[in-house]
């Protein structure tokens, strides 16, 4: 196949256009070759290149003091958490894969996102994960959940790190695509990081871990495509996970970042060998020699265009100081892997790849990535038609039911409400020591960070019908509500990352929802000083119905660190005891837009994002931190999904503790209920620090109101029973098991 004749119908078949085939022969002063077409293919894809983001990526803030590290400079974000230690996080997707073959998709999710940490020096201590899913009263969706979730817990226990949060949310927009998106998080000493570079002509270039095999070649060029009824016969381009052996790379490559011997390291993961040696080798301003021959093979008589483009997993790409092999070679030995001299750096901006001998593809380093000779467009974008229709609803015209004990039944039971409990308990939270949110629920995992008396809050958030309702908007309450929950939790948010989910960014109208929700994410990014640290961005998530192409509802999936300065401070959600007293803090609004009692119960989906002022929902939240600083409140849970009446439930069930709440007579009471308007967060109080709290409260002029009071059981709204708070939690806890 290599010798096949290069043209511009082979180049539209590997994913590139007439401009890209033109500018590839004009990088290389003439006509390429099958196997260098097909690198070219790789890196110039959207899922390798961004080219269709970037652009509108590099207006995301950026810079702040903690940050280590450049965004999309390393393989992960790296944040300085203090005590001489600092922080590496990033979130990426696995979409497309999880699509076709659920189970291995969202396995080797998990392997890649965690990889992408320790390959920096860091060691991983968290996982956490976003989940979107299609109706669950379908087969498509009940088989996509079970092996998703099952990939997941599969790898992810076995690798030995807990998941301590996540979310999962149900929505016909992603019936045939679903969103896997996995977050890690590691830890490492200061000025220990390991960095994905070449330098030092004649330095010894290993692979080391797992064989190679012909699993993924090309997975990154489908990852930048979209899913048709065929996709099922893509199975090749997915990749297969061995846990173990990742656990086993894992303990190699940090004890090789210890040794001295490393001049850089790099995941690899997309493009395989393609994208690790040519993204070395551009940030060292080198090139590299490799002999693919000397690669270590699962399978027989592997053409070099597969080699290269192979994306099986379990592999590093190391650059080792000449002289000090045996290190190196000592260490992997050591750990039964894989470790092969397959070539040395080079002068020059050239990669020049060998098999038995023969040159089979000679490249510029610097044509091939992100910032260098990769392409780079802006797409036309337009306000889509739907969104002055989602402006003119009238809460007025929906009216209020009569028995709001049933819809109170009939929310807490709605998929996206509901514990989350079946898919959860699958995973592994408690291995390790470190997951400081087993049995003590709040609105952030919350990780504790050995030897010192620090802890980090971690959360994933986003409600992608608030973005499709108003981009800018949604995608700034994303930024808040994660905020919100890192502070809910006794943390002070400190940066980002981020998995951007859209349709084609060929669509205007999609890429019109992409530059909306940048725009929103900088605005609310800015006000609570939170840089981004990297992320990822998955364009070409739609679904086919009968012909008719639908994108996914914009998900800009937001992976928030927060740091808890002093352990003590680490605030939980749950009631404490009969009697406190419950406060809600911000104000409630006549508002039921984009809710889940909108949208489920009224059957309703054209409505305005919920109301939201990102200046209020960031006063609001630093008053919290102090009544948590100040030890002035025993319970904090902030008001999102399902409204009020959910949250207050989500405070009751951990101790079984009920309450009895009096709603506010300017307010529609199903709006007070179960409206999602932004900027809300409920309080236990204890009787002995109410005055304090008062006080304090009217010092800091944020709005606030005592609702309640905590009861032994009984959940009462306006002096009417809705029952006992175990009653409700059964609906809770079984709604999606008993679905499945």
């Amino acid at each position: 196949m290599s010798n096949i004749e290069v043209n511009l119908e082979v180049a539209k078949e590997l994913g590139l256009n007439a401009e890209e085939f033109e500018m590839i022969q004009k990088h290389l002063g003439r006509m390429p070759n099958y196997t260098e077409l097909s690198i070219f293919s790789v890196m110039w894809s959207e899922h390798a290149s961004y080219k269709n983001s970037i652009k509108w990526i590099k207006t995301l803030p950026r810079e702040g003091k903690a940050i280590m590290v450049a965004a999309g400079e390393e393989n992960a974000g790296l944040v300085d958490i203090g005590g001489g230690l600092a922080c590496s996080f990033k979130m990426e997707s696995h979409n497309h894969p999880s699509a076709v073959e659920p189970f291995q998709g969202a396995a080797t999710g998990v392997g890649g996102i965690n990889r992408d940490i320790f390959t920096m020096g860091a060691r991983p201590i968290a996982q956490l994960n976003s989940l979107r899913f299609g109706n669950l009263d379908s087969d498509r969706t009940k088989w996509h959940l079970s092996g998703v979730v099952k990939g997941i817990s599969s790898y992810g226990n076995a690798f030995g790190v807990p998941v301590v949060g996540g979310e999962v949310m149900f929505d016909d927009c992603y019936a045939q695509n679903p969103l896997v998106n996995a977050m890690s998080v590691g830890i490492m000493k200061k000025g220990r990081l390991i960095k994905a570079i070449a330098k030092g002509v004649g330095n010894p270039v290993y692979i080391v871990g797992s064989a190679t095999g012909k699993d993924g070649i090309h997975g990154t060029t489908f990852a930048s495509a979209e899913l048709t009824e065929d996709s099922a016969n893509d199975i090749p381009s997915i990749q297969v996970g061995d846990p173990f052996q990742e656990k086993l790379l894992l303990e190699a490559t940090l004890e090789a970042a210890k040794s001295g011997a490393l001049i850089g390291m790099q995941d690899m993961g997309a493009a395989g060998i393609i994208c690790s040696t040519s993204e070395m080798s551009e940030k060292g301003g080198c090139g590299m020699r490799i002999e693919l021959d000397k690669v270590p093979l699962r399978q027989k008589n592997m053409e070099a265009w597969e080699i290269l483009l192979s994306e099986s997993q379990e592999r590093m790409l190391l650059v080792v100081q000449k002289g000090k092999e045996k290190i190196i070679e000592d260490i992997f030995k050591k750990w039964d892997l894989y470790c092969s001299v397959i070539g040395e750096v080079i002068e020059g901006d050239r990669l020049e790849f060998y098999y038995h001998g023969k040159l089979k593809a000679k490249v510029p380093a610097s044509a091939l990535v992100l910032g260098g000779g990769a392409p780079v467009y802006e797409r036309e974008y337009k306000e889509p038609k739907y969104f002055k229709k989602y402006k003119k609803f009238d809460i007025e015209t929906v009216e209020e039911p009569e028995d709001l004990i049933e819809v109170a039944k009939f929310m807490i039971q709605q998929p996206n409400v509901a514990s989350k409990r079946w898919i959860y308990e699958q995973y592994d939270s408690m291995v390790g020591t470190a997951n400081l949110s087993t049995n003590r629920p709040s609105d952030a995992g919350v990780v504790n960070i050995k030897g010192t008396n620090r802890a980090i809050a971690l959360t994933v958030d986003c409600n992608a019908r608030y973005v499709k309702a108003d981009p800018e908007v949604g995608a700034a309450i994303a930024v808040a509500e994660a905020a919100r929950n890192v502070t809910c939790a006794g943390a002070l948010p400190l940066a980002i990352t981020n998995c951007l989910n859209f349709g084609d960014p060929y669509n205007p109208e999609v890429y019109w929802q992409f530059v909306g929700t940048i725009k929103g994410m900088t605005a609310a990014c800015k006000k609570f000083n939170t840089p981004v640290t990297g992320g990822n961005v998955s364009f070409y998530n739609q679904s086919n119905f009968k012909g008719k192409v639908a994108p996914v509802d914009p998900t800009p999936t937001i992976g928030m660190l927060g740091l808890i300065e002093d352990k003590s401070n680490l605030m939980t959600l749950n009631f404490k005891s009969k009697g406190d007293l419950i406060y809600l803090i911000g104000e409630s609004k006549n508002d039921i837009s984009q809710s889940e009692y909108l949208i489920n119960y009224h059957k309703i989906t054209e409505s305005p994002a919920p109301y939201f002022n990102l200046d209020e929902e960031y006063k609001i939240q630093k008053t919290v931190y102090e009544l948590i600083v100040k030890n002035l409140v025993n319970s904090v849970h902030d008001v999102s999904l399902g409204g009020l009446f959910t949250t207050l439930v989500e405070m009751g069930i951990p101790s079984h503790l009920g309450f009895d709440i009096t709603t506010d007579a300017e307010v529609r009471e199903d709006a007070f209920l179960f409206g999602e308007s932004q900027g809300r967060i409920v309080v236990g109080v204890s009787s002995e620090h109410e005055e304090e709290f008062i006080d304090f409260m009217i010092l800091q002029k944020t709005p606030f109101s005592i609702i309640g009071h905590v009861t032994r059981g009984d959940m009462r709204i306006d002096d009417i029973s809705y029952g006992n708070i175990r009653d409700i939690e059964k609906m809770y806890l079984t709604a999606i098991e008993n679905r499945l």
